[in-house]
């Protein structure tokens, strides 16, 4: 049906921003440090993997950057107008599908934002709603009740929600475990075209080969960055040894340790 319509307004402007970026960012819980002092810039139309041993803090930095986790020290700073300009993707265990809803239903919610949560959807978000379906290969499918789907077809039904959220900023936690390899595929072209259109789309991932053929800059983390860079020079064996070793060596009764911001930027 041509190129996408909620799209068109945003993306243009997103070309020209400086992204994301990540200042002496130290994260966790009740003051135990999760990820140290990371520091590092995306930028707009960047597909970034975030790879690591499992408890590498690699699904806290995404809460963080969706806005569900303040920051123990540190910041992230971006130029979006609107701090909730970012659209985030959990790990399918964390998605209830056991609410009566259909798939078309399901999708129209990434509209919320806009529309508010007693609104209707004007013509423009049921052409977005109607294309989205499209997109991820559902057609026929909009008024299944999701509880019906398998896992590639909600994994899909998910990626169309993300495409009525039209946001700059894209957050996916391990969004290809346990889905077919055709549906894998299709979502990975659906991150190419996003970075095409000017968005950052950060992608936490346990598949190293499936980070080193379609992602262009990787974030290997181990609490704190091990390497961030091209895919390829960040992902040799030398680093993913040392990130194992320093996942092994975590204390978790460990304290914030404290870094002087302002030898940081003097540097």
């Amino acid at each position: 049906m041509g190129r996408f319509l909620l799209g068109a307004d945003l993306i243009h402007q997103n070309k020209n921003g400086r992204g994301i970026e990540l200042v002496n960012l130290t994260l966790g819980y009740d003051r135990r440090p999760a990820v140290h002092h990371l520091s590092g810039k995306i930028a707009p139309g960047v597909a970034l993997a975030v790879c690591g041993p499992n408890g590498a803090g690699k699904s806290t930095l995404l809460k963080a950057l969706a806005g569900l986790l303040t920051p123990i020290g540190g910041r992230i700073d971006h130029d979006y107008p609107d701090p909730r300009a970012i659209a985030y993707l959990p790990q399918m265990i964390d998605i209830d599908r056991s609410f009566p809803i259909n798939v078309k239903d399901f999708i129209a919610m990434g509209a919320l934002r806009r529309i508010g949560l007693f609104g209707g959807l004007a013509a423009k978000e049921c052409d977005g709603v109607e294309q989205a379906v499209q997109r991820v290969g559902l057609s026929g499918l909009e008024h299944r009740p999701i509880a019906t789907l398998s896992g590639g077809q909600m994994q899909r039904v998910l990626f169309a929600r993300l495409i009525m959220q039209n946001e700059p900023v894209i957050l996916l936690d391990e969004p290809f475990g346990a889905i077919d390899e055709a549906t894998t595929k299709h979502l990975l072209n659906l991150i190419v075209h996003w970075c095409a259109e000017g968005r950052i789309v950060i992608t936490v991932l346990h598949d190293l080969e499936l980070a080193r053929r379609v992602f262009a800059q990787t974030l290997l983390l181990a609490r704190q960055c091990i390497a961030w860079g091209p895919t390829q020079e960040v992902l040799t064996e030398e680093n993913l040894q040392k990130a194992r070793a320093m996942s092994a060596a975590y204390d978790a009764e460990a304290r914030e340790c404290l870094l002087d911001e302002a030898i940081i930027h003097d540097h």
